[in-house]
């Protein structure tokens, strides 16, 4: 099985640009470098997380961030072929993760990042694995966009085409081509001359995408 999840944070982190308290100013530079390969700044990111959870275990943010850091060691481990050690971070850092949106299922700051690692994070799993995990992010994707919906003027370009794509291709990947449909629809209309309209412009045409056309298109990327 392979879990990859590099960048997908980038598009958390936008969206909860908003937040009044910005908890992953603490942390992310080492979690968006970790999700590129760098270990030590993976180490980094777990022991700031640590620190946090060790003070206060019931800190949703620290909970996210430290469980998105564990599901991301698990694909590690799973390409090292340790499928028994890949099974316990797997667990261990979805559990975090479902804990931190059971504590604060309302905040941006929670649901964006989980949503984010479930939906790149399942590229390539098994399909009866990979269904309940894109069900969950949809449902992460889908309050994010609820609790923004009356402000989404404000919101940029790359959060709001995140999110937006983000639910029109988990639809795609469950099965539910007339939500899909409507959400690749909204982001031609809502969002021309964009690259996230161009991607949905190509799936309301061919009813299908490329792997790399589904990806996150990072922070770093100019869109206009």
């Amino acid at each position: 099985m392979n879990i990859t999840v590099s960048a997908v944070a980038l598009f958390a982190v936008a969206l909860a640009q908003d937040a009044p308290v910005r908890f992953d100013h603490q942390v992310r530079n080492d979690y968006f470098a970790a999700f590129t390969g760098d270990k030590e700044a993976l180490a980094r990111g777990l022991a700031k997380t640590g620190e946090v959870l060790a003070a206060n275990p019931n800190h949703a943010e620290a909970l996210v961030w430290h469980g998105s850091g564990l599901f991301f060691q698990s694909g590690q481990a799973f390409q090292a072929g340790d499928a028994q050690k890949g099974m316990q971070l797997f667990g261990k850092g979805q559990g975090m993760m479902d804990q931190a949106v059971a504590l604060e299922p309302g905040n941006i700051g929670v649901r964006a990042p989980r949503g984010a690692v479930l939906l790149q994070g399942t590229f390539g799993m098994p399909e009866a694995m990979a269904k309940p995990l894109i069900e969950k992010g949809l449902a992460d994707y889908l309050k994010v966009y609820e609790i923004q919906k009356d402000r989404l003027a404000t919101v940029g370009t790359h959060p709001k085409g995140e999110l937006f794509f983000g639910i029109a291709d988990a639809y795609r990947r469950l099965g539910n081509n007339e939500k899909a449909g409507e959400w690749f629809g909204m982001i031609a209309s809502m969002m021309p001359d964009t690259n996230y309209a161009k991607r949905a412009d190509i799936w309301l045409t061919t009813k299908s995408l490329t792997p790399s056309q589904v990806r996150c298109v990072g922070c770093h990327v100019a869109e206009k």
